[in-house]
């Protein structure tokens, strides 16, 4: 990958601090790309090429009825972990794109969550090589109590800008 995309080149600038600066800093730049991610309050607690953890508090306005995490928000907080991996892979000249979530809400959220994405070696490489393509982001969604309240399937696709 020769040129590189804005978020590959922000991503390159933080990859060289130190790891809490690094995720607090992506935190902001992803936040001043998806307005929605920065409304939440979510943020990176890590984040690699191939490995990426978003996490998000439990606060009241974030809510359902029953006191736990809104769906909208749980699905979110997996899209961007997923996402950002993406989006730091995929040719400079490409836009990705969400093509398929599929969710089975398994139990209640218990406090704050917590999504773990990760891409491999594989993926990376299609990636990087191909104009276009969709690949399948491993993605696991737990709450406070290490359960996992979400089953998520993301699938991302990539496609040349026009």
């Amino acid at each position: 990958m020769t040129q590189k995309s804005m978020l590959q080149k922000v991503y390159a600038q933080v990859d060289k601090l130190p790891t809490p600066l690094k995720t607090r800093a992506f935190t902001v730049i992803f936040g001043r790309a998806v307005k929605f991610f920065r409304t939440t309050g979510c943020k990176f607690e890590w984040i690699e090429t191939n490995h990426a953890i978003v996490s998000i508090k439990n606060k009241t306005a974030l809510q359902n009825h029953i006191g736990g995490l809104h769906a909208v928000v749980m699905l979110m907080t997996a899209e961007s972990a997923t996402g950002a991996l993406v989006g730091l892979n995929v040719p400079a000249n490409a836009i990705p794109v969400i093509k398929r979530m599929e969710v089975d809400y398994r139990k209640r959220c218990s406090g704050d969550l917590r999504a773990e994405a990760m891409l491999t070696q594989e993926q990376i490489a299609l990636m990087q090589t191909q104009e276009k393509g969709e690949v399948d982001v491993a993605v696991t969604v737990t709450d406070s109590e290490s359960k996992e309240p979400i089953f998520v399937r993301a699938v991302w696709a990539w496609t040349p800008k026009r």
